[in-house]
């Protein structure tokens, strides 16, 4: 994801202006999506997603599968672009043969937590540690489902619940759009600790740190100074919910954010709770935030927001201003951000 590359803030903005930068970028090893890093499983984003025998859209269809269904992943290979993303030739083995095409794979894992039975009284945020998890109503394996929630996705744990007669231990966790309490077990949630929320080279001085976001090469790129830290594909909005272009900052930021467009009368609903990773650079809700629904970086896809994995997400959230202390679920500090450029 993170590239060391020989090429000053100063020259990468000319280029950028110039509108060659899709060719340098080519030059440069970055003529296709950066996705997740490699996983040992895969999370099908949505249904009929074929299984071809060959990394190529002209090959044979073997199978289509469901959403949810969670397959096991062999090896990345490069293959086809995806239709109408020319940056992204990324194809995954699935282990028992055949090839998927990756933008509609979310790389997942499955890792199992111990239960932690005390977190501070403010709360503590946690993060989907299993490619999905059903959320409950009440603390009990046998009570009515809620949403489920994906991996990667955050959300503000309010307390711990022990349930004696089962003898199980659940997270209660609070969703800042329904304005209510789901319940998920506990070793389906890791607890992230402290040292995981500070500020990233807090020795720059914050008017050295900017995001540049190219909206015709679909690449986020941050700067330090002269100093290229970071260049990564992202899905920025489509026609008609499109990013807006100009200067912003990061003056605004969840660690986790139930996102939807319901209740506004408008076609394409989205509804995705535990958005990680959210800084907002507008007060209009556009965002720089972790994805969990695609895998598809460098095809406009979103409804304005840019859309980025969610480890690299979680690197901005924590490189840029303002820094969120621990204890709090969101902050908004207008006029302390770090600079976005929109072009």
């Amino acid at each position: 994801m993170m590239k060391n590359i020989q090429l000053s803030r100063r020259d990468f903005l000319k280029i950028s202006a110039s509108g060659a930068l899709a060719f340098v970028l080519s030059e440069m090893g970055f003529d296709r999506a950066l996705a997740a890093p490699p996983a040992s499983q895969g999370r099908i984003t949505w249904s009929g997603i074929p299984l071809y025998d060959a990394p190529t859209f002209k090959a044979n269809e073997l199978h289509l599968f469901g959403i949810d269904k969670v397959i096991s992943l062999k090896a990345e290979v490069q293959g086809d672009e995806s239709f109408g993303n020319s940056f992204n030739r990324i194809w995954y083995e699935v282990d028992g043969g055949g090839y998927v095409f990756s933008g509609g794979i979310q790389p997942v894992e499955t890792n199992y937590q111990k239960a932690v039975y005390e977190i501070p009284e403010a709360g503590q945020l946690g993060e989907i540690c299993v490619p999905m998890s059903l959320t409950h109503l009440a603390p009990y394996t046998y009570a009515k489902n809620g949403h489920r929630l994906y991996y990667g996705s955050t959300h503000w744990i309010k307390r711990v619940v022990v349930t004696r007669e089962e003898k199980s231990v659940w997270y209660e966790i609070f969703d800042d759009e329904l304005k209510k309490s789901f319940y998920v077990p506990s070793f389906n949630m890791r607890l992230i600790p402290d040292d995981e929320l500070t500020m990233l080279s807090p020795q720059v001085p914050a008017s050295d740190k900017l995001i540049h976001i190219d909206i015709a090469t679909q690449m986020v790129t941050a700067f330090e100074g002269e100093k290229m830290v970071l260049s990564a594909r992202c899905s920025s909005g489509q026609r008609g919910t499109d990013t807006p272009k100009g200067e912003f900052s990061t003056f605004h930021k969840w660690p986790s954010r139930h996102m939807t467009n319901q209740g506004d009368a408008v076609q394409n609903v989205y509804n995705l709770p535990g958005v990680p990773w959210c800084s907002f650079f507008t007060g209009m809700g556009h965002a720089i935030h972790g994805t969990y629904w695609h895998n598809d970086y460098g095809r406009p896809r979103s409804h304005g927001c840019i859309n980025l994995p969610s480890e690299l997400s979680k690197w901005i959230y924590r490189w840029t201003n303002p820094l969120v202390p621990p204890e709090e679920d969101y902050l908004n500090l207008p006029g302390a951000g770090t600079r976005v450029l929109v072009v």
